[in-house]
């Protein structure tokens, strides 16, 4: 048998001493029966060192090595032999008063030290956890739990090792098992730590790399081999061990993270590229895009990007949504340093990183979460709330503190160990209601009657509230599709519906996406009569602090591309969402738009092979058509950067004025944005395929001249290059509510913003 994996420092060796004479004083056959079989809540009351009648009787020595020949205790003065007691027990007495400090020599092989191992043993150890730290998990407030929870590398009584530590209420029993035990766990049983449910281990001579899972003894006496649920780093799916790890990458992000807070998000420029990491250059690692992606989003000029969701989930197809190891990021790229590498090259682009963050369910996976000590843990007892009747995975059980600081703490770890800006939480509405997605009789009401999850609000305002208070700078976004009252209003602020706000910074606009869409997909004879489809979103565009988000969800499953979506030939298509790029942009809240969308990608996109690259491609006879729309987006973002028009107010409603929203035979919309200082942008979107000469359009009568910053039909973005290229100059004449008034040119399928001069 070859030797072992573990290791100890080796002393100089003694000659062999005889082995005493007084016996170890025989285990109880239970105790014996529950040591081998995993089910015993305190093996360090039975192995390591104990006295024997307060030390007059020597120190007993007892260990459980499964598949050793032999097993010697080594100390400064002898080495002593332990006796065989079988079923891989081994014990002996030595002739001492005191417990010393000793290793274990263990023989597997047959031949005389060929294949001899020492160690430390791990029973002579005592907790590695603190009871502050238990005292904080069994109230549910270890914000940092971390720390506390999973496999932690340390020093611990001056020996080297990793401390291994599980919450796992229910089980009988909890053994550490790893390629350093050739995946069998009956060596390493640790020990229950009270009432907490929390079970500790510390493992000497286990370092960084080491593989690891929890053998786990259900309440029916069945095992189940469990991952860590605290991993902070874990194999290459489909593999599913969790990995020892430690972090000592050196941030280089100081001045990123010293003034990133200075500005209110709200009253700040924030432009979002959302990609997933994985398909926008794929086969890319994690250092290799920290060279690529920077560049990319810094030369269009977003100022954040968003990254689908990177904590590690089994199924690629899932886009990272079932998530199995809440704090590890996905091993397909690289270490979790190397994501930290990622996350630090985009700071020192001046690049904000806002990560996609699943707490509203999880897959059933039978190595993860799912009933993970033998019953419902994670998820609720109750069926009607466990199971989540859309995606076939689990929801969490928000009332249990132990649960909700699972994920509070989460939310927490992102921002914290990899200087994450923005959480972007999904699926808000799938936790907030109690019969999402379900019929009359497949849920249960809150203790109101209502269908509100209590529970989960709770744990959104606690969230919310924790990572505001611990990370200056960082914001949180609800993916929220309903109309729940107060999704970004602050926690302590009760509204009319006798909720706190959920305390969200940012909320996305899911109707401006639908309503707006659906009118851009209209042949513009038809646009017309739906008019209000575009100007609706202005009606409760202050109810909440919005995002406009044109994300990967709209261009998947069927939805088409964002150009595919435009009607006409391969010109007005492009056109159509030139236009409707220069109306987001110019529409009140922040942007994101999904990878591939920049450059116009025809085809919807696909995880497997990602955006089409090959249309910028100079080669490519088509390319300058959508190198034409990614300069416009480009000089979208540079101009929205300057116009503190476009950002300053809002979520005021003083920072927006329809100049004409109802020029529906026209399909016209103007409107003035203002900023803090009441200085006015004029944006103008023509939705129809001709152009319209002399258009007047009614303006605040102070300003000398209006000059026009873009115009989504210049050439050089594809367009057929109708302009208004000198400063317009007002006319006295009164129009729209204004003194006085400008005559346009308005090109086809166009958008275009003008700036006054004073």
């Amino acid at each position: 048998m070859s030797k072992r994996p573990e290791q100890a420092p080796t002393p100089a060796k003694p000659s062999p001493t005889p082995s005493p004479t007084p016996a170890v004083p025989p285990l109880h056959p239970t105790d014996r029966e529950r040591l081998l079989s995993g089910s015993h809540h305190d093996p360090h009351g039975l192995l390591g060192a104990h006295p024997v009648n307060g030390g007059d009787g020597g120190i007993a020595v007892r260990t459980l090595r499964p598949y050793a020949h032999a097993v010697t205790v080594v100390t400064d003065d002898a080495r002593i032999p332990l006796d065989d007691d079988g079923d891989g027990f081994f014990s002996g007495v030595l002739p001492l008063t005191a417990v010393p400090a000793y290793s274990l020599l263990i023989r597997y092989g047959d031949a005389d030290g060929v294949d001899d191992v020492e160690v430390h043993d791990p029973y002579r150890f005592l907790p590695a956890l603190g009871d502050l730290d238990l005292h904080l998990i069994g109230e549910g407030r270890h914000e940092e739990l971390w720390k506390a929870l999973g496999a932690r590398p340390m020093t611990h009584q001056g020996v080297t090792g990793t401390r291994f530590t599980v919450w796992a209420p229910n089980a009988r029993g909890v053994r550490v098992s790893g390629d350093f035990n050739y995946w069998d766990g009956t060596s390493l049983p640790m020990r229950s730590l009270g009432a907490t449910g929390v079970w500790e281990l510390f493992v000497p001579g286990i370092g960084e790399g080491a593989l690891y899972k929890f053998d786990i003894t259900r309440p029916d006496g069945t095992h189940t081999m469990r991952a860590d649920p605290m991993a902070r780093r874990t194999e290459v799916p489909p593999a599913t061990a969790s990995v020892v790890t430690e972090s000592h990458h050196v941030w280089q992000d100081e001045e990123w993270m010293a003034h990133r807070g200075d500005r209110a998000v709200h009253e700040a420029p924030f432009s979002v590229y959302e990609i997933h990491l994985a398909s926008w250059r794929p086969g890319l690692t994690y250092r290799q895009l920290a060279v690529q992606l920077p560049a990319y989003v810094k030369d269009l000029g977003f100022t954040h990007v968003e990254l689908m969701p990177v904590a590690e989930h089994p199924f690629g197809g899932s886009w990272g949504y079932q998530v199995t190891g809440f704090y590890a990021p996905t091993s397909r790229l690289g270490t979790p340093d190397d994501f930290r590498f990622l996350v630090d090259a985009l700071h020192r682009a001046g690049i904000g990183v806002i990560v996609d963050w699943v707490p509203a369910h999880f897959p059933k996976d039978e190595w993860a979460l799912a009933r993970f000590d033998g019953r419902p843990l994670y998820e609720s007892e109750d069926p009607q709330r466990a199971e989540h009747p859309d995606w076939g995975t689990l929801e969490f059980d928000y009332g249990r503190t132990e649960v909700r600081n699972f994920l509070v703490a989460n939310a927490v770890f992102w921002c914290e160990e990899f200087h994450i800006d923005g959480l972007r939480v999904d699926a808000v509405a799938s936790m907030l209601y109690l019969d999402y997605s379900r019929e009359a009789g497949q849920w249960s009401p809150n203790e109101h009657g209502g269908r509100e999850n209590l529970d989960a609000v709770a744990f959104l305002q606690e969230m919310n509230a924790t990572v505001y208070r611990r990370c200056p700078g960082v914001v949180t976004i609800a993916e929220e599709s309903t109309a729940w009252n107060g999704v970004t209003r602050a926690t302590h602020l009760v509204g009319p519906d006798g909720f706190g706000g959920l305390g969200f910074g940012l909320k996305w606009n899911m109707g401006w996406m639908h309503d707006s869409l659906d009118y851009v997909a209209k042949e513009p004879v038809h646009r017309k009569y739906h008019h209000g489809e575009m100007t609706f979103s202005m009606v409760y565009a202050y109810s909440e602090n919005y995002v406009l988000p044109i994300s990967h969800d709209e261009v998947v499953h069927g939805k088409r591309a964002l150009v595919s979506k435009m009607p006409g030939d391969w010109w007005q298509q492009r056109a159509n969402e030139r236009a409707y790029l220069g109306f987001m942009w110019a529409h009140p809240g922040k942007q994101l738009l999904f990878m591939g969308q920049e450059f116009a990608q025809g085809a919807e996109w696909s995880e497997g092979h990602g955006p089409d690259w090959w249309l910028l491609d100079p080669s490519y006879e088509a390319a300058p058509d959508h190198q034409g729309v990614r300069d416009l987006v480009r000089d979208l973002n540079a101009v929205y950067g300057a116009t503190p028009p476009l950002w300053e107010r809002d979520t005021s409603p003083e920072g927006f004025s329809w100049v004409d929203g109802g020029a529906a035979e026209d399909n016209v919309f103007a409107f003035l944005r203002y900023d803090a200082a009441g200085s006015p942008l004029l944006a103008v979107s023509h939705f129809a395929p001709v152009v319209r000469h002399d258009y007047r359009l009614g303006v605040p009568e102070k300003y000398a001249a209006w000059t026009e910053v873009l115009n989504t039909d210049a050439a050089r973005y594809g367009g057929s290059d109708v302009l208004n290229p000198e400063p317009v100059k007002p006319e006295s004449t009164p129009s729209h509510g204004h003194p006085s008034s400008l005559h346009l040119t308005l090109p086809p399928l166009a958008t275009i913003w003008l700036r006054p001069t004073p």
